[in-house]
């Protein structure tokens, strides 16, 4: 039967360590290597409700995107906010894997597929670190007609924007919290940026710039790497179910 360390591998080889960003944690963060594993459950964090599913589903894996462990611990108990979960998991004998800014950057990533997912052909990083990507629609849209296209693919309840009077073209996208992403999506010639978690800041900045920005909410800009994760996994580990959260998605409310 496969176990955690075969699937850790695997994710290893998608996304590998070595390309995480310094201040990131991403990896095999908690439970025994020698797991065995017939049903993983994959799900962009590792929330409460998360741990709840994973028990009542039988998973004995969850794979996420963001880390279950940010920082040193020096205690682990019930005492302290945001233990309990990490509690229930050891537990319950669930191991989780996380793959954080190694998959954001990695060849088929998570902005591989965010790009892919808008209509564009990817051309490639627009920033140092390798995260964003850039590329080019077939066809020049209105702003108005792009904001639709990506509320339908985001799976979103609504965006925010700003409308710098351009047609969307040129596009650069980085999923997750990715203000600061904006003067290189601008430098690069793009006249459309496509992120989340924006800043009031960065939205004036935007507006100096003369470049449309879209805040598209960092769950549904991320998200649509976790399907794909489930269906290489599948691929690989045919004998192992690889479910999708059914309980954890977009947080944010429009009223």
């Amino acid at each position: 039967m496969n176990t955690v360390k075969d699937i850790f591998e695997k994710l290893c080889e998608i996304a590998p360590l070595e390309l995480q960003l310094d201040y990131d944690n991403a990896g095999f963060l908690i439970g025994r290597a020698d797991t065995p594993v017939e049903k993983a459950l994959l799900s962009l964090d590792v929330t409460d409700d998360v741990v709840t599913e994973a028990v009542e589903r039988g998973a004995r894996l969850i794979v996420s995107h963001h880390p279950v462990i940010w920082v040193q611990m020096k205690s682990l108990t019930d005492l302290k906010p945001g233990n309990e979960k990490i509690l229930r998991l050891l537990e319950n004998g669930i191991a989780v894997i996380s793959m954080h800014t190694n998959l954001d950057i990695a060849e088929g990533g998570v902005n591989d597929v965010l790009i892919s997912l808008l209509g564009a052909e990817n051309e490639g990083p627009f920033d140092e670190e390798g995260c964003g990507r850039k590329g080019r629609l077939q066809k020049a849209m209105p702003l108005e007609a792009f904001l639709a296209l990506c509320k339908e693919k985001l799976n979103t309840r609504g965006l925010r924007y700003y409308d710098a009077g351009r047609t969307v073209e040129h596009i650069a996208v980085l999923g997750g919290a990715g203000g600061s992403g904006l003067i290189g999506a601008w430098q690069a010639g793009c006249d459309t940026y496509v992120t989340a978690d924006v800043k009031y800041s960065v939205f004036l900045q935007a507006r100096e710039l003369g470049i449309n920005l879209i805040d598209g909410d960092h769950f549904c800009t991320e998200n649509p790497i976790i399907s794909v994760l489930a269906r290489k996994l599948s691929e690989a580990f045919p004998d192992t179910a690889f479910l999708i959260s059914e309980r954890h998605d977009q947080t944010a409310r429009f009223f």
